[in-house]
């Protein structure tokens, strides 16, 4: 198996990080487990509310993407630094499912992405350098969060909303597992100060992007 440079890993990492922000994903994800599931009529307010929280879900897989990203860029032992690019890759499937439902429901991803892509990755660089223990506690944690999140949009989303219900169900377990997979490796539990501020930074994102 080739051994990549640091540079490399850069190059790697701005590859990774134009194509987030863009919406510029991998021909080979897997399909959608919306697909084949009908469309059920929704009002205009339905529409747009459940097209808002899709939004806010995609930009929650931005943020994990720069995460992992900034975390495999300085992880010091090889191992976990193939944990966080294979978390990655799988984390672009949930990116792509969540776009083409927000196109499917007549809307566009945030404009803020490449700002909140920017602040993940950076927090995810410090928690690398700051050791493999921390930045595998920071995923435990962040994947944690964000199933609570998802489990929150399950009830929020319009009954009728199969499709995009389906989609959730499907990231939440994934999430969830990339959270007990973190915890294996043996993830640090994360101090309650640092918890708190990462709830108050998914709180303005939640915030911003539902109508940006």
């Amino acid at each position: 198996m080739r051994q990549f440079s640091f540079f490399d890993r850069l190059c790697n990492v701005a590859d990774s990080a134009l194509k987030t922000t863009f919406g510029v994903y991998d021909n080979q994800t897997r399909l959608s487990p919306a697909d084949g599931i009908e469309d059920s009529e929704m009002s205009a307010q339905e529409q747009n509310h459940a097209a808002s929280l899709m939004r806010i879900n995609h930009t929650g897989e931005v943020c994990a993407q720069a995460l992992y990203q900034g975390q495999a860029l300085t992880a010091k032992l090889p191992n976990i630094r193939e944990e966080m690019e294979q978390a990655a890759k799988e984390e672009v499937d949930h990116l792509a499912w969540c776009s083409e439902r927000i196109h499917q429901l007549d809307s566009r991803e945030s404009l803020l992405n490449p700002l909140w892509y920017a602040g993940s990755f950076a927090i995810g660089a410090a928690a690398g350098i700051a050791g493999d223990k921390w930045s595998l506690g920071f995923v435990a944690e962040t994947e944690h969060q964000v199933g609570k999140h998802l489990e929150s949009h399950l009830e929020k989303l319009p009954k009728q909303d199969k499709k995009s219900k389906a989609i959730l169900k499907q990231m939440h377990q994934e999430e969830l597992q990339h959270a007990e997979n973190a915890i294996q490796y043996g993830a640090a539990k994360l101090p309650a100060p640092i918890k708190s501020a990462m709830k108050l930074m998914s709180k303005v994102m939640t915030k911003s992007v539902y109508y940006i």
